[in-house]
């Protein structure tokens, strides 16, 4: 039965974790974004995240996006840099041509930090990327 399952690939998508300025508040801000690198629409895009480590585990956040379009991104949540000190793991689900794809991205503790900030072209903005 297993080998019957066919599991597909995830590939031109990405979690980017950005440190950025907030023009509201006046603050620098890190915020979590979903990448589409593909050139389709993508579906029903589900993310589910949450941090841990040995003895603490965060809330866990779920946000759904109607659609995401081809070669774009979207805005998931606000992180707390106290987190950074936990693995953080975001789980996205989505549909392309009617079929269901997932993935788990994972920070691992202490790789978000503002010496690992990289330019990231799609977005042109500094931040660090799982894919």
């Amino acid at each position: 039965m297993k080998k019957d399952i066919q599991i597909p690939e995830v590939s031109g998508i990405e979690i980017a974790i950005v440190y950025e300025y907030n023009d509201i508040y006046k603050t620098d801000d890190w915020n979590v974004y979903i990448i589409n690198n593909k050139d389709v629409d993508l579906e029903l895009v589900v993310i589910v995240s949450k941090g841990y480590n040995d003895n603490k585990i965060s809330s866990t956040l779920r946000k759904k996006l109607d659609v995401l379009p081809a070669n774009s991104f979207a805005k998931v949540e606000l992180i707390q840099p106290e987190l950074f000190a936990l693995n953080n793991d975001f789980q996205v689900s989505f549909f392309e041509s009617n079929t269901l794809y997932d993935k788990t991205f994972s920070f691992k503790k202490g790789t978000i930090r503002e010496g690992a900030l990289r330019m990231i072209p799609t977005m042109k903005k500094r931040g660090v990327v799982a894919r």
